[in-house]
């Protein structure tokens, strides 16, 4: 669900930003500070998550990301000038970060690791399934004024956080690590015999968290922020591949594309908010379908070879959308054509494996950091 709200706003924005423009008169410029100051707030609050999460733990961050997201959301739909609207984004960024980097660590944490990989996946489905909803607000608010609709759809952004904080306060247990950690041991028994059949022996499951805090902690009481801002050899080679798969994640230009289709779109000659609408959730859909499908694969073929896949094949996407817009007449079939080929290839490798992969060679010790 929190995947799905992070996801929300993603799409609700692709929709909104044209709508917002015009309402608000904003330059370009104004437009492209709105739609990219999302993700710099975000980086605020991926950093500012390592404290949350070590000092009140998994679930309580999913509370003070959900709280952000209502702020924001509520903020951002009774905006009436262009001040106001990036004050709320703040807390939306914010929200977006702390939500961005709590979700694979929750999952990684509690899930055994033969299906790691699938669960983590599913986040990333539900992060799909939201911008297939945020796409979807241009067709459910296509009939209400432009300067109204905008404000609906950021409105309907504070449902998803509310339950949210529902399921995190009554429903979703505390990780087992993040309670051995606390000396919780007991409640961290308890989950453990949640997640795993009856009658399993948790103990090992126990034993094994403490001998690996035990070691995290030797590490983070000699070495602290050492070990990332002056890594060893070894640090420096797990660093490299967890940070740049996160960074190459982005390199791609997913946020870039997802956030100005409708305008891509729009250079096409597909003007009407119907048809742009209906476009956007036939793209949402094709890359959720390759989501569920890189769920499976992932576990059985492994993460390299589908991160080849995928890159080969958002570079030759890429190249064919822009062989499209060479010259002076554009085909509108076929840019929707390139951009679908990019959203199911992204989505087979980059998307899902790019929080995957990261939460996998962290230790403990610098996995929140």
């Amino acid at each position: 669900l929190n995947s799905c709200n992070l996801g929300y706003d993603i799409g609700v924005n692709t929709n909104a930003a044209p709508l917002v423009q015009s309402d608000l008169e904003l330059t370009d410029i104004q437009l492209e500070i709105f739609v990219g100051a999302i993700n710099l707030f975000a980086m605020f609050g991926a950093l500012s998550s390592q404290h949350f999460t070590d000092q009140f733990g998994r679930r309580k961050t999913f509370l003070i990301a959900a709280f952000s997201f209502i702020i924001g959301s509520g903020i951002q739909s009774i905006a009436q000038s262009y001040m106001v609207l990036m004050f709320g984004r703040v807390f939306v960024g914010l929200a977006v970060g702390v939500g961005l980097a709590i979700d694979p660590l929750y999952i990684s944490e509690m899930s055994p690791a033969a299906h790691r990989g699938e669960l983590v996946t599913w986040a990333e489905i539900a992060l799909q399934l939201g911008i297939v909803f945020g796409f979807s607000t241009g067709m459910i608010f296509s009939g209400v004024p432009d300067e109204t609709a905008w404000r609906y759809m950021f409105g309907c952004g504070i449902f998803m956080p509310a339950l949210m904080i529902f399921l995190s306060s009554f429903i979703m247990p505390e990780t087992p690590r993040w309670l051995v950690v606390n000396d919780r041991e007991n409640e961290a028994r308890r989950v453990l015999a949640k997640i795993y059949p009856e009658g399993y022996d948790i103990e090992p499951v126990i034993d094994d968290i403490k001998e690996a805090v035990r070691r995290e902690i030797m590490a983070e009481q000699n070495v602290g922020w050492d070990v990332i801002l002056f890594p060893t050899p070894a640090f420096k080679r797990i660093l490299f591949v967890g940070l740049g798969i996160a960074i190459s994640q982005q390199a791609v230009g997913i946020d870039a594309i997802q956030y100005f289709l409708v305008y891509i779109l729009d250079e096409t000659g597909i003007r009407s908010r119907d048809a742009q609408s209906a476009v956007l959730m036939f793209i949402g859909v094709v890359k959720l379908v390759c989501i569920i499908i890189a769920g499976k694969l992932l576990d059985l073929k492994g993460r390299r070879p589908l991160f080849f896949i995928s890159l080969c094949g958002i570079a030759g996407s890429c190249l064919v959308m822009s062989i499209n817009f060479y010259g002076s007449s554009y085909s509108a079939s076929f840019a929707v054509f390139g951009l679908s080929l990019y959203m199911a290839f992204f989505a087979l490798g980059m998307g899902p494996g790019g929080w995957l992969v990261p939460a996998e060679v962290f230790p403990t010790c610098i996995r929140a950091k």
